[in-house]
């Protein structure tokens, strides 16, 4: 029996993390602590706790603590803790990628570009951005204002004549010296400052250039003057939600409907609205609003920092964050619409669900699966001419494609081209790897392929014990339309063909399509880069290192094929006559 008192007095009066484990050591709960000791304490006082906690403390049955130095350490040594262990009381939010940023290089002539991870010095960026789609819209924008060059350095360094960008009116051409490098640069400032919000000095400096130009008989200038200057008043309109310009700000509101929680999050930079995007976390049942955003904030600014407001619709607080309620005015408005936005994602997550738990109810009875049945893996072999062989593994559980458990296999040492073995092959390191470290054993294989491969994928699975796991194959109709699948059962040594609007099948070609794009993606890459690597093996003379260091020069075997000889034998490692081989052996 844990001794609460016993323990709670043996703690010191440290910041830190403590750890609530089980009877089985499972954990619990991991929390922070400014007091170990007060912190821990609370839990075991006389108070009233809510059912949620109550619940939690009743199947405590030890707890583990460490001390650190700050509380910003504690935070830190937290949030690893709760990525790592996944208690089942911590409210828990999916750990993204990192944000997207938009990015304006420090060239001579600057490049807008989408940008996401480690940042340089040299170039300026703007964000974060809720998603990369809020990213490309805001570079479509400033391209079609400031016309400014989206193309990478090795296209725009070997650049002989304009783009089809010059030509649509989307950028000045700096590559082939079409605009000055003054007037670029006048461009870029222009670009910055709208980025910055100070669109009235941009709009400003516009519309005296183009009253100078009309006052000069330069019509047609004072004409392209007039139309980014309506096109900075139309974004005005439709992207300003801030009086003050400068702000940048999050907003996160909360709102919790029957048994889901939904975090909407909205994204204002330099006063514009640039995003939103919902987030809906695991353990949150039975969890008030309030805990749910502290636990979002807590996660959320752990991987970059905080803007310098960020407005919530619950009263909390959390170390190192401005966060403020607002109870009226224009914070208020954004507060509105973000649980708007919340509540149109709870309620496409609830269609959403509806339409997943049909298909699956309705493959269930068309396949003779169990009544719990729900995890499915499908598998799909991508290849050109038996070059570069890749399979892929795709999973779809709980209703939905968990794109964290996708996985690739390189395919080796097969005869190129056997479709066969290449299914053998990824069955093997599959399910080999999942029997031995005791993971998840899917309830209904897919394998996109015919009667040869679904005989391979049965074998397979009979070597290594997991006979009772269903195996379909999907296999295409004789005119390879969609709706005209046959599907192979296995076990039961039958074909099946379900109809067209079968919910069922919708199900099957949702996650075999999915099977597809991913193993045509992973072939692709992979094709790529032994070609690549390939062309340049075949001149003598250049190694490994000589190789990486041209690929990384020019970005690739493109921007290689596009160097002149003198650009060649500026990489470290090239020789003018080697410059001179390569380009030889090139072209």
């Amino acid at each position: 029996m844990f001794d609460a008192k016993s323990f709670v007095k043996g703690l010191p009066n440290l910041p830190g993390v403590y750890r609530m484990l089980g009877k089985s050591g499972e954990a619990l709960y991991v929390g922070k602590a400014r007091d170990l000791k007060k912190r821990v304490g609370s839990y075991f006082n006389k108070q009233a706790h809510g059912p949620r906690t109550q619940m939690m403390l009743g199947q405590v049955a030890s707890i583990e603590v460490t001390a650190t130095r700050s509380e910003g350490e504690a935070l830190l040594l937290e949030n690893n803790l709760i990525k790592s262990l996944a208690p089942r009381y911590n409210i828990l939010f999916r750990d993204d990628k990192s944000y997207p940023y938009l990015a304006v290089t420090g060239h001579e002539f600057p490049r807008l570009g989408f940008h996401r991870g480690a940042k340089e010095k040299r170039h300026r960026y703007f964000g974060p951005f809720p998603h990369a789609h809020a990213v490309r819209e805001s570079i479509q924008l400033l391209q079609r204002v400031f016309r400014l060059r989206t193309c990478e350095d090795t296209v725009f360094e070997h650049r002989s004549r304009p783009c089809l960008l010059h030509q649509i009116k989307r950028c000045t051409a700096p590559c082939t010296g079409l605009i000055s490098p003054a007037a670029y640069a006048e461009d870029v400032a222009n670009a910055v400052l709208f980025l910055e919000g100070r669109e009235d000095d941009v709009i400003g400096n516009l519309t005296r250039k183009m009253n100078a130009a009309s006052q000069e008989r330069r019509y047609e200038e004072a004409a392209a003057y007039r139309d980014q200057v309506r096109a900075l008043a139309r974004v005005q309109v439709r992207q300003y939600v801030e009086s003050n310009r400068g702000v940048d700000a999050d907003v996160v509101a909360c709102v919790i409907e029957g048994e889901i929680a939904c975090v909407n999050l909205v994204m204002i930079r330099s006063g514009r609205h640039v995003g939103d995007r919902s987030f809906f976390p695991a353990n949150a049942e039975g969890a008030a609003a309030a805990e749910v955003v502290a636990a979002f904030l807590e996660q959320h600014y752990v991987e970059q920092p905080p803007p310098g407001l960020v407005v919530t619709s619950e009263g909390v607080e959390v170390e190192g964050i401005n966060i403020i309620n607002p109870s009226h005015g224009e914070r208020k408005v954004w507060l509105e619409m973000a649980r708007k936005n919340a509540l149109l994602a709870i309620a496409q997550r609830v269609r959403d669900r509806a339409t997943q738990e049909g298909r699956l109810l309705a493959l269930r009875e068309a396949l003779g699966l169990p009544e719990g049945a729900q995890r499915i893996e499908c598998f799909d072999v991508s290849h050109t001419m038996g070059e570069a062989t890749v399979a892929s593994c795709v999973v779809y559980d709980a209703q939905q494609m968990q794109k964290s458990q996708y996985r690739r296999f390189n395919i080796r040492n097969v005869t190129p081209g056997d479709d066969y073995a290449a299914m053998r092959q990824v069955l093997e390191r599959r399910y080999e790897r999942v029997t031995a470290e005791a993971g998840k054993i899917p309830d209904l294989i897919l394998i996109d392929g015919g009667k040869g491969q679904v005989n391979i994928a049965a074998a397979v699975l009979h070597d290594l014990g997991l006979h009772q796991v269903c195996v379909v194959g999907v296999a295409k109709g004789p005119e390879r339309k969609p709706g005209d699948e046959e599907l192979i059962l296995e076990a039961q040594g039958r074909t099946l063909q379900l109809a067209p609007s079968h919910a069922g099948l919708h199900l099957i070609q949702q996650i075999r399509d999915e099977a597809h794009r991913f193993a045509i993606v992973g072939h692709r890459a992979r094709r790529g880069k032994a070609r690549t690597t390939s062309m340049l093996t075949e001149i003598p003379g250049i190694g490994a290192k000589r190789r990486q260091a041209l690929i990384e020069h020019f970005g690739g075997l493109r921007g290689v094929q596009a160097a002149a000889i003198d650009d060649i034998a500026k990489v470290e490692g090239i020789s003018r006559p080697l410059a001179e081989r390569i380009y030889r052996h090139l072209h």
